[in-house]
């Protein structure tokens, strides 16, 4: 396991389903030594994975050089096996973590069950480090520029046409601009991931939204 992308490898593969000793030993092992974080920012996939990693950036903050790893848990469902990991019961270090609304009430669950608390409202879990997005954080990224900025992104990158071109498709006449951005980033492999990345270069830093600032700040 070479630094924390090792780590982080190691930590999906275990909540996949790999959960052997020597796997186990293995996170332990980066735990307790320098390359292993002493802080987890847990995200459902890798293009929030990108978006916090591009706003520490540009905050001057290197996550590697402080010991923050930010783990793509492959879904939100995974949320329980990281705590299990992570958590009070597990190797207990520093957790914080983004969800989309929808998956609010499944992470409070989860983060009672894990013994982080009991009844816990959303300000609860904030002050535990667990931010919920607005519909999710594409979403929350495309209100905090504007759809006219978010177009100006996906042009410079080329792709204002087939953007236009999937606005015309029959579904997503009478979708709001937004909710067709949303739409038009999720329709491509990879293209979630690099517009997460792309629309945070793109913000004001007095404008970051709200969950992806505080998130990052807890660490």
């Amino acid at each position: 396991m070479s630094g924390l992308r090792g780590f982080e490898r190691a930590v999906v593969e275990w909540a996949d389903g790999g959960r052997s000793a020597p796997l186990v030993s293995a996170v332990g092992e980066a735990l307790a030594g320098d390359a292993g974080p002493h802080a987890v920012v847990l995200v459902e996939g890798m293009s929030d994975q990108a978006a916090v990693e591009a706003l520490a950036e540009r905050r001057g903050r290197s996550l590697p050089d402080e010991g923050v790893s930010v783990v793509a848990m492959g879904g939100a469902s995974s949320i329980g096996h990281f705590l299990d990991l992570f958590g009070p019961h597990g190797f207990d270090i520093g957790l914080a973590g983004l969800c989309d609304a929808a998956e609010e009430d499944d992470f409070r669950r989860n983060l009672e069950r894990a013994g982080l608390g009991s009844d816990l409202t959303r300000t609860d879990m904030e002050r535990l480090g667990f931010h919920v997005c607005v519909v999710d954080l594409e979403d929350e990224l495309i209100r905090a520029l504007g759809t006219d900025a978010v177009e100006e992104v996906i042009d410079a990158n080329g792709e204002l046409r087939s953007f236009r071109i999937f606005q015309r498709q029959p579904a997503q006449r009478g979708q709001d601009i937004g909710a067709q951005l949303r739409r038009f980033m999720g329709t491509r492999s990879g293209r979630k991931i690099h517009y997460g990345r792309l629309l945070v270069e793109a913000l004001d830093l007095d404008q970051v939204p709200p969950p992806l600032d505080r998130v990052l700040a807890h660490v």
